[in-house]
């Protein structure tokens, strides 16, 4: 069994896996600030609603970034704690390959490219492209949004998605091919899911060492009010 943990955006999201890829249960709430509170209740009470003890768990998955710097920081000290009392491997996935591998099950045509956005400042995004097969086509990174942006792939159906995704609609509407789908937030469904094949292939991270991936550095309201 894998216990999934996503906290990389306002969402809160717990499921339970088999090791090939079933999901068994899903607790998540959308709120600001409930990380903290929430995180080791929802994991408490998918693992009592299954009758499980946490030595019948085989991994710790998590979504480790982009995102918010402090959800991030939870979720992941959450798992590598976890994983360390526990002695079971840490499997990572990237955020915005979760949100593509969500937003492929509503997507028909095979040819398309999946763009997920997660809101950073002003019209800045952290973005990756995906094809249908869910192979990287551009690398994860941090763009500040224009009508030129995503001039390079518009000659293919572009799937636009995510929380980042509502304040560049009215400059990506105007690109041929570019399509919006609403209301997908990274989930630890997705995580789970994605984290069966690593399980399987033995793809695991050195606990010790992992860090989220911020992508970028951490700066405090306060240190940018000194500045």
């Amino acid at each position: 069994m894998i216990l999934s943990i996503e906290t990389s955006t306002s969402n809160c999201s717990v499921a339970l896996h088999s090791a090939d890829g079933v999901l068994f249960q899903l607790k998540e709430l959308n709120a600001q600030n409930i990380h903290a509170s929430q995180l080791f209740v929802f994991i408490e009470q998918i693992m009592k609603d299954n009758c499980l003890s946490y030595a019948q768990l085989s991994a710790i998955a998590v979504g480790k970034g982009p995102g918010s710097y402090t959800g991030l920081r939870i979720g992941v000290s959450a798992a590598k704690g976890l994983c360390y009392s526990l002695d079971i491997p840490l499997i990572s996935i990237n955020t915005l390959l979760s949100m593509a591998y969500s937003a492929k099950q509503l997507i028909s045509d095979p040819d398309a490219f999946i763009i997920p956005m997660l809101d950073a400042r002003r019209m800045e995004v952290y973005n990756a492209i995906y094809d249908m097969l869910l192979s990287e086509i551009n690398a994860t990174t941090a763009t500040i949004v224009d009508s030129l942006s995503y001039a390079a792939w518009n000659s293919r159906p572009c799937y636009f998605l995510g929380d980042g995704m509502p304040k560049c609609k009215e400059i990506l509407a105007a690109q041929s091919n570019a399509y919006f789908i609403d209301n997908i937030m990274p989930s630890a469904s997705a995580i789970g899911a994605l984290a069966s094949r690593k399980f399987l292939a033995k793809e695991f991270e050195n606990t010790a060492y992992f860090e989220p991936y911020y992508l970028k550095e951490f700066v405090s309201q306060s240190a940018f009010h000194k500045k």
